[in-house]
């Protein structure tokens, strides 16, 4: 019996290796979205992001081969179904409120900045 979180209709192999790439991009870049082009909450995010100057790289998952895999990936490792699925400096920050959150509470550029994925002096939102 797996995790409660198991998808069935992956098997372990393809979860392990949608887990693997997610971690691998997450790692790799200073910000990045795990998006879907059609979702509202998404856009929000990438336009907020965009709008601060930060440097980021979006996954859209409806657009990618194995994207219900990385999602269901990403349930495992963050216990999070929803997009947007944000991460900044490799650490998981949570979906649409929590970025905005974050933004409200004005630690979302120190956050950037500290992942070094915004210039020195950024535009003012």
């Amino acid at each position: 019996m797996g995790s409660m979180f198991s998808s069935p209709q992956f098997s372990k192999e393809q979860m392990e290796a949608a887990l693997t790439k997610a971690k691998q991009i997450v790692s790799s870049n200073p910000v990045v979205v795990f998006s879907k082009t059609y979702c509202g909450y998404c856009t929000r995010v990438k336009k907020l992001l965009s709008q601060l100057g930060a440097t980021f790289k979006v996954i859209e998952l409806d657009r990618e081969s194995d994207g219900d895999e990385v999602q269901a990936a990403l349930l495992e490792w963050t216990k999070q179904r929803t997009v947007p699925n944000v991460f900044i400096g490799g650490e998981h920050v949570g979906g649409c409120d929590s970025v905005l959150e974050k933004h409200q509470q004005g630690k979302l550029l120190p956050m950037l900045k500290d992942a070094a994925a915004i210039p020195n002096n950024p535009a003012k939102v």
